[in-house]
């Protein structure tokens, strides 16, 4: 029940000029209780612990069930203590692909108090050297390969070492000095639980710290999301959606693919992990592993939209499709929907600041607003500011996203740096990063948006938009476009395509043709790579 002043379609209050959640909220463990976001993940599960596997690797098929699972994690946790001597505060570095080790490591060492920093196994040195001036570990655990690439000050433990193995069993000493573990770490909830790094898309990446109260929260949300999906299917006499299996295709440093994996332990399913992504892999794993839940960036989206491939394997698992990262246009959507009528779309949007959800579709019915990223999560509060005059707007305005959260203090606003707007009912609509907007003549052009009308030509298999610089207009908008195999698109048609569906001043000025369009990890185009192309194409 909405309360006074505030419209209980769109949740806004034209008093206070603030967006609240319309969605009932969820049960929180009091603040002042101690407790770490492992110890609240694994507190929900069923007992007996699920009989189903946690974790599975996606190449090898090898499995680890939920008795060895915790055993790991509690076990390695002891190691970390006793063998390391880290406590509470001290800050880990983890750099390693998406192995099953990793998410034993990091629930390991926050159930311990201490942090963990997971970072990109690909990196550079001098990108290494950077994150620990952010974060200031006092270990890294790294794979072998990588190690090398660390700075040679940080005491790094290679994983899958013999120091390793015998920290994984408990620390590995004896005698009669030996340390023992207490049998209970007291951490504050506002403790930081993690150190993620921002993918960097359009300049150097930062570190943000996440408390162990933000992850309990989202775990919280994404268990009252389950409740309502399960409880609306028994109302429609439906028997309610079985355990999920989540592939991740997603890596485990950024924050969609922490969260997946984290989520997934703690409402007792099964993350299939993918060491690297590669598209027909996916496809396979799907099919091998009888996957129900993919998250994905919506590049993959349009992957299997466009893919033979796609509609010759046995997809029939499928029942949800989580897309989250950047945008995904309305017709894109649709196209989907029209290959694959049997999959849901679910729509998210977070940042790494907000340790993951800010908004997001929640059952059947929500997920047919396509272009909507959902509505707000039950524990946020948002503003839409005009990023000129600081004016805060109402409904169907578009503006600068603000969000605040219960562990945030009242004037705590976080800035996002997304231009959005919520219509009348609630629904969250994300336009493009302000940042990236074009500027042409005095007009603003979402980049997304042309994107999204490129994207879903079937010619087109993926496409970019940058500004290029103009003196006379200060940036046109300039296509970089990947043809599918076999077609003959020329400049002109991509131009066409685009001025079609758009105003004037938001046409395509420039088209390149190129092999691929360059991504984050996550999905993410990197922009600054391409507008470093198109200037240089210009001089």
């Amino acid at each position: 029940m909405a309360a006074a002043g505030i419209d209980p379609r769109s949740g806004y209050s034209a008093e206070t000029r603030t967006f609240h959640s319309t969605r009932e909220p969820g049960e929180l463990p009091p603040e002042s209780l101690p407790v770490t976001a492992t110890a609240y993940a694994f507190s929900l599960l069923s007992s007996p612990l699920p009989d189903r596997p946690a974790l599975v690797d996606a190449a090898t098929g090898i499995a680890v069930s939920y008795p060895s699972f915790l055993a790991a994690v509690r076990s390695l946790a002891r190691g970390l203590w006793c063998s390391l001597g880290l406590r509470p505060g001290d800050v880990a570095l983890v750099v390693a692909p998406s192995r099953l080790d990793v998410p034993v490591l990091g629930l390991a060492l926050m159930s311990i108090g201490a942090v963990v920093s997971p970072a990109n196994p690909v990196s550079t040195p001098e990108e290494y050297a950077h994150q620990v001036r952010l974060s200031k570990p006092v270990v890294a655990f790294a794979v072998g390969e990588v190690a090398a690439k660390l700075p040679p000050d940080l005491r790094c433990v290679v994983m899958g070492s013999d120091e390793y193995r015998r920290m994984a069993d408990g620390g590995g000493g004896g005698g009669g000095g030996e340390v023992v573990m207490p049998a209970a770490v007291a951490v504050k909830q506002s403790d930081t639980a993690a150190v993620l790094y921002s993918s960097g898309t359009t300049g150097r990446v930062k570190a943000v710290a996440i408390t162990h109260r933000n992850l309990i929260a989202l775990i919280a949300l994404h268990a009252e999301n389950r409740e309502k999906v399960a409880r609306e299917a028994v109302e429609a006499g439906e028997e309610p959606p079985p355990a999920a299996v989540t592939l991740v295709p997603i890596p485990l440093f950024h924050v969609f693919g922490f969260m997946m994996v984290l989520r997934s332990v703690s409402m007792g399913e099964t993350a299939v992990l993918m060491e690297r992504f590669d598209f027909l892999a996916a496809l396979r794993a799907i099919e091998r592993y009888r996957v129900t839940l993919l998250p994905a960036a919506p590049p993959l989206l349009v992957a299997m939209v466009k893919s033979e491939e796609a509609r010759r394997r046995d997809l029939s698992s499928l029942l949800v499709i989580g897309i989250g990262g950047a945008p995904l246009g309305r017709e894109v959507a649709e196209q989907f929907a029209a290959v694959f009528p049997d999959v849901e779309i679910v729509q998210g949007y977070g940042l790494t600041e907000s340790s993951g959800a800010v908004a997001a579709t929640v059952g059947p019915e929500e997920s047919k607003a396509y272009g909507s990223v959902g509505k707000l999560a039950s524990h946020l509060q948002a503003k839409i500011v005009d990023p000129s005059t600081g004016e805060e707007l109402g409904p169907g305005q578009r503006g600068e996203l603000w969000a605040t959260a219960a562990t945030v203090d009242s004037e705590g606003w976080l800035k996002t740096g997304d231009l959005c707007y919520f219509n009348e009912d609630g629904f969250l609509y994300i336009v493009d990063r302000l940042k990236e907007l074009i500027k042409y003549k005095g007009y603003q052009v979402p980049p997304a948006e042309l994107e999204h009308i490129l994207q879903a030509r079937p010619e087109i298999a993926d496409a970019a938009v940058v500004p290029y610089p103009d003196e006379e207009a200060g940036q046109l908008p300039m296509a970089f476009v990947v043809r599918q195999p076999g077609a003959n698109l020329t400049e002109q048609q991509v131009m066409n395509c685009v001025a079609k569906h758009v105003a004037p001043y938001k046409k395509i000025r420039r088209v390149a043709f190129v092999t691929a369009i360059p991504k984050s990890p996550a999905g993410k185009i990197l922009r600054r790579e391409l507008v470093q192309q198109a200037v240089a194409s210009r001089l």
